[in-house]
């Protein structure tokens, strides 16, 4: 069943039309990897200040607060804690980041990757200087591209791009959120402190700059029964109250006037915001304790968890609005509010009245809910692009090349009757697909895939799916999006024998071979099937070690060449080129040598090919009874004694179908032909 959910979540990624946005994938479990920790040494090494302390901040936006004789220095985060970081490997990535309170970031240490690019061909230095190098970054800057060159941003590592890319969003989206839940950055948006437009009271209680309650005295008597001065029944008002914040000048300006409008807003602190509670009738919302207490104990706003009464230095007394058409007001006043009250955030104004009894005293509460409308809002700035569709934007004509190949590649096979009836150009069109391949895709798009991408999908399926994951690199996704697919029609050949740059490699190096008069070597039947068993035990090795290891994984799959020769083009250390000659070499004799036996890659996407539902190779009932002309003609040995044609084996090169369309090599047309032409020849 694993298996079966590895190929339908390929072919899903294949068929999908759009790919969906972060809140529409499985996220990765918390219980993946424990976010790194850092301890004193570390926050003393980050923010460059010996002696620091770290306190542990657990609500809102997790991290560590960094103090020095109890002023804070900085605040250090987690990028897989804050924003959930995977690598392209589709292992979590953990960088600690520190911030500044003056939105700088400190420094950065990478401390849990599993990243393949990373661990073999780049060194633990060009990483560790990498993030080092976000040192000093201006966290005010409006959001850089994650692969785009920008001042104070490292430059991304060549041959790394797209893992470094991650780990520049990873960083830079962390700090940007630790930043903004710790108060250092504005979370975007906000309030229009500048837009104006005038309005009378009418217009201004309809656009719902003020909120407004009513509570009659027939209501008040009600509540409030039992008190030793009753509070008499009637029509009128016990207690009608409008309240809103006045910060957007069409709204406060056109309340207060410029200059009462200015004296209001010139006296608040960052972060405060203003707030009017205007009320006609007979309770007042301010009472007279506040001159003794300093506290307005009648009054409280609530948000959330937040709860608090106004202090009397935070208030101000207005004695009339200068707005047209406002009712009779009893009092008019003006509240600071501070920090802890979020103003883009829904409110509550509350009101209390209570009268004594003969027993305690009796209470009643009139509540206004608020919410700042929409139009004295600024509109936050559109959220920054998932990195994926960055990366796609920036490699364009990549995918575009790509798109153009497998597009070219499907007509091939779903024309290779009529192309294989044609030799000449079956021959032609192959050996021109090979060498784009090796060339274009391979050497020049580093479109190569590997083993360790089907471990990383693996461990995907069992650790929470993320397209995100896979949608990172463009050139690999459609790659294994069309083999995907392509298995369902054709088995594991439409990827190895044709889009498998180090396949071609081989193919192409025995040709020219071949047309040296380089004797092949014909590997005995018995032997043959028995050597394909190591591939599939480097296969099932790589795999039960990643679940030990991931680094020890990756370094096991150093079996496959393709890093060596095509990812870094031959430039690397001797052994390893040394490796890729010897399996060239070997191909010269045994044609793709290391796809028969050795190819981990061949051998994992070798098992889900089994589930092909469709058999476009034509066979005769005499093949491998009559004849065995293709079985001997199979450089790759993919078909039996028998005629039959092994899935798992087959590159589907079409040489089979070549020689069975001509009856002057197919045995079996040619008596065909004969037996035909002694009929004819009869009297």
């Amino acid at each position: 069943m694993r298996l079966l959910s590895l190929l339908f979540c390929l072919l899903a990624a294949a068929l999908a039309p759009t790919a969906p946005g972060r809140a529409e994938v499985a996220a990765i479990p918390a219980t993946a990897i424990d976010p790194a920790t850092p301890d004193p040494a570390l926050a003393e090494m980050l923010f460059s200040t010996p002696g620091l302390a770290l306190q542990r901040e657990a609500g809102g936006v997790p991290g560590w607060t960094a103090r020095k004789d109890g002023v804070v220095v900085g605040h250090i985060g987690s990028t897989w804690e804050i924003a959930g970081s995977v690598g392209y490997s589709g292992r979590p990535l953990d960088v600690l980041v520190a911030i500044t309170p003056d939105g700088h970031i400190a420094g950065a240490r990478l401390m849990a990757h599993n990243e393949p690019v990373l661990t073999l061909g780049i060194s633990d230095s060009d990483i560790a200087a990498y993030v080092d190098g976000f040192a000093g970054y201006d966290l005010t800057r409006p959001r850089d591209e994650a692969l785009a060159d920008a001042p104070g941003l490292p430059d991304v590592i060549s041959r790394a791009t797209v893992s470094t890319g991650v780990i520049r969003d990873g960083i830079l989206r962390t700090a940007r959120t630790l930043a903004i839940g710790r108060g250092i950055l504005a979370s975007g948006g906000g309030i229009d402190r500048l837009g104006f437009a005038p309005a009378d009271w009418p217009a201004l209680i309809a656009a719902g700059a003020l909120s407004e309650v009513r509570l009659s005295m027939d209501e008040a008597a009600t509540g409030l029964a039992g008190a030793k001065v009753p509070v008499p029944p009637g029509p009128g008002d016990f207690l009608h109250l409008w309240t809103g914040l006045i910060d957007p000048p069409s709204v406060g300006q056109n309340l207060l006037g410029q200059q009462g409008y200015t004296a209001a807003i010139g006296a608040l602190g960052p972060g405060e915001a203003a707030l009017a509670v205007m009320t006609s009738g007979l309770q007042s919302h301010r009472g007279t304790d506040w001159r003794k207490t300093g506290v307005f104990d009648r009054l409280a706003v609530i948000q959330g968890g937040t709860r608090i009464n106004p202090a009397a230095e935070n208030y101000s007394m207005v004695k009339r609005l200068a707005i047209a058409g406002a009712p009779e007001m009893k009092e008019i006043s003006i509240f600071r509010l501070p920090p802890a009250i979020d103003p883009l955030a829904p409110f509550q104004v509350e009101v209390r009245a209570t009268r004594p009894t003969e027993t305690g005293s009796v209470a009643l509460t009139v509540a206004a809910d608020y919410r700042l409308p929409d139009a004295y809002r600024i509109a936050p700035p559109p959220e920054p692009a998932p990195l994926w569709r960055e990366i796609w934007a920036e490699k364009r004509v990549q995918t575009g090349i790509v798109a153009a190949m497998l597009a070219i590649l499907t007509l091939v096979l779903f024309a290779q009757e009529w192309i294989t009836r044609r030799p000449r150009l079956w021959f032609i069109s192959r050996a021109g697909f090979l060498t784009t391949t090796l060339v274009v895709l391979g050497w020049g798009l580093n479109g190569q895939l590997s083993v360790v991408q089907v471990v990383a999908f693996v461990h995907s399926l069992l650790t929470g799916f993320r397209w995100e994951t896979f949608l990172i690199e463009p050139v690999i996704f459609l790659l294994w999006s069309f083999t995907a697919l392509g298995m369902l029609f054709w088995g594991r050949g439409v990827y190895c024998g044709w889009l498998c740059p180090f396949g071609a490699a081989q193919e192409l190096a025995n040709l020219a071979a071949r047309r040296l008069g380089v004797r092949q070597i014909a590997v005995p039947q018995a032997l043959h099937e028995r050597l394909w068993v190591m591939k599939y035990t480097a296969f099932m090795a790589i795999l039960a070690l990643s679940f030990y290891s991931m680094h020890d994984a990756l370094i096991l799959a150093e079996a496959e060449p393709f890093k060596t020769a095509i990812s870094l083009r031959m430039f690397r250390a001797w052994p390893f080129v040394a490796y890729v000659l010897a399996l060239i070499g070997a191909g010269l004799f045994i044609e793709r040598f290391y796809c028969r036996y050795l190819c981990p890659l061949g051998a994992g996407i070798a098992i889900p090919a089994k589930l092909k539902i469709f058999d476009w190779l034509k066979r005769r009932p005499q093949c491998g009874r009559e004849c065995r002309l293709c079985e001997t003609k199979c450089t790759v040995g993919a078909i039996d004694p028998l005629g039959r044609i092994n899935a798992n084996e087959c590159v589907l090169c079409l040489r089979g179908q070549v020689i069975m369309n001509p009856a002057a090599t197919c045995p079996v047309l040619t008596r065909r032909a004969r037996a035909a032409a002694a009929e004819g020849a009869q009297p």
